[in-house]
C-alpha cells in the first residue's frame, strides 16, 4: 500500500531547520536482545531527540529506558509510532522473527529505518520493504559496520590505487565455533557477503556443498538456529561465487576447525600481493608480500598495512558505539542528502541473498544463478 509522506517531510524539515530528529526505539527483550548496542545508537547525540522506545517485555523496557534515555516507554511498538510519530526509528533485536513486522510499521508511520543484522528473514520480506521504502523516499539502513570501519575504506581506497594489483579471488570464512555450517553463514556470513561485494560487484552464480554429519544436507536437516534467525542446516561448508571480471569468491564454515582457521574473516588475493582481514567490531588488515627470493623459494610475512589510521586507536575508538556511530552519521547524512546509505536496505538484502544462495545451492547440488528467483528461504518446506 502507498505510504504516505508525513514522517519523510517532518525528517526533512528537522533536518533543513536544524531542529532535532526525533527518534524511537523498538526491541523485544521477552524473545531475544536488543542486538549489537541498536538501543543505544542515538544516546547523546545533539542532532537526535529519544522520544520513545517499545518493549514487550515489561523489565526489558524499562532497562532499556533508563539506558537510552527515552522520555516515554510503550508495550506496544504500534501504538509508540501512532503517538510519536517518529522521523528515526531503530529496529534493534538481533533475532529477525518479527524484523519486517517492526520496519514495515516504522516505514507506514513515515519513519527511516535502522535494522540490526540480517536485514529479515526471506528475500521477500527485504524486497517488501525495500519497495515501501523506495516509494516514500525513506532510508533503510543495515547494522553492517565493517563496511564503515575507516582503515577498510582506507583498504578499498588503495585497492583501486593498486596495492595487490588486479584482484583474483577473496577467500572468508566463518567463526566456525558452536555456530558452524549454515549458523555462521547467516550470523558472521552476511558480513563478509557485504565486504564482498564491495570490493568485487554483485555476484552472479553460487555452487557450494552443505554437510550435516558427512552428508549431504536434504530439506530434512533443517533446524531452528541457537538464535531466533529462521531455519540453517549443515555444520560444514563450502561455498564459490561468482564475480565480473572473472573475481572468485569461496566461504567456508566447518565444525572443529576454528583452531586450524584462526580469526574469522577473508583473503583478498590479487596479482601483486594478498591482503588479511581479521573480521570484527574493529577489524585489523594485513599485507603479504614476496620479501625476498631464492632457489629455495620465497621468505614471506604478514605486515600491517601502511597508512592504516586505526593502528593507535583507543579501546574506546574500537567500540561497537563508535561503529554504530559511524553507521548512524552516514545514514543521516544520507537522510539529509537525499542518497542511500553506504550500509543500505539494499546492500543488506544482497548478503543475505548470497547466504540463501549457498542453502539452495547446496539443497540443489548444482550452481544456482544470482539474483535468486526464489525469494523464500530455501529451506522452507512445502505444503
Amino acid at each position: 500500500m502507498p505510504v504516505a509522506l508525513p514522517g519523510l517531510l517532518s525528517s526533512s524539515l528537522s533536518a533543513a531547520e536544524g531542529k532535532p530528529f526525533r527518534a524511537a526505539i523498538i526491541g523485544h527483550t521477552g524473545a531475544g536482545n536488543y542486538g549489537h548496542g541498536l538501543d543505544m545508537i542515538f544516546t547523546g547525540r545533539p542532532d537526535v531527540e529519544v522520544v520513545a522506545v517499545a518493549d514487550a517485555d515489561a523489565d526489558g523496557r524499562a532497562k532499556a529506558a533508563a539506558r537510552n534515555g527515552a522520555a516515554r516507554a510503550y508495550a506496544d511498538y504500534q501504538e509508540m509510532l501512532n503517538r510519536e510519530k517518529p522521523d528515526l526509528v531503530s529496529v534493534a533485536p538481533r533475532w529477525t522473527r518479527q524484523h519486517h513486522a517492526m520496519a514495515l510499521a516504522a516505514l507506514h508511520a513515515g519513519a527511516h529505518v535502522f535494522l540490526e543484522k540480517p536485514i529479515t528473514r526471506t528475500l521477500a520480506e527485504a524486497d517488501e520493504l525495500l519497495s515501501v521504502a523506495r516509494r516514500a523516499r525513506l532510508k533503510i539502513a543495515v547494522a553492517h559496520q565493517m563496511r564503515l570501519a575507516p582503515n577498510l575504506v582506507f583498504l578499498k581506497q588503495q585497492l583501486e590505487a593498486g596495492l595487490i594489483g588486479e584482484l583474483l579471488q577473496i577467500r572468508a570464512h566463518g567463526k566456525q565455533d558452536h555456530r558452524a555450517g549454515g549458523e555462521d553463514l547467516i550470523v558472521l556470513g552476511v558480513h563478509l557477503f557485504d565486504l564482498m561485494r564491495w570490493f568485487a560487484g554483485d555476484p552472479q552464480w553460487c555452487s557450494g556443498r552443505l554437510l550435516q554429519d558427512g552428508r549431504d544436507i536434504t530439506l530434512e536437516d533443517a533446524r531452528p538456529a541457537t538464535e531466533d534467525i529462521g531455519p540453517v542446516a549443515g555444520d560444514n561448508l563450502l561455498a564459490q561465487f561468482g564475480f565480473p571480471k572473472g573475481v572468485t569468491a569461496s566461504f567456508s564454515s566447518r565444525r572443529d576447525y576454528q583452531a586450524v582457521a584462526g580469526p574469522w574473516g577473508m583473503e583478498l588475493i590479487g596479482t601483486r600481493g594478498t591482503v588479511r582481514i581479521l573480521a570484527d567490531i574493529s577489524p585489523r588488515i594485513f599485507l603479504r608480500r614476496p620479501l625476498e627470493w631464492s632457489a629455495s623459494g620465497s621468505t614471506e610475512r604478514w605486515v600491517p598495512v601502511e597508512g592504516d589510521p586505526t593502528l593507535d586507536w583507543t579501546a574506546e575508538e574500537k567500540s561497537v558505539a563508535r561503529a554504530n556511530q559511524r553507521v548512524v552519521d552516514d545514514w543521516l547524512d544520507a537522510i539529509r542528502t537525499d542518497r542511500e546509505p553506504a550500509c543500505s536496505g539494499l546492500a543488506g538484502m544482497r548478503a543475505l541473498e548470497m547466504a540463501h544462495a549457498v542453502f539452495a545451492a547446496g539443497l540443489a547440488r548444482a550452481r544456482v544463478s544470482l539474483p535468486l528467483a526464489n525469494r523464500q528461504h530455501p529451506l522452507a518446506r512445502k505444503g
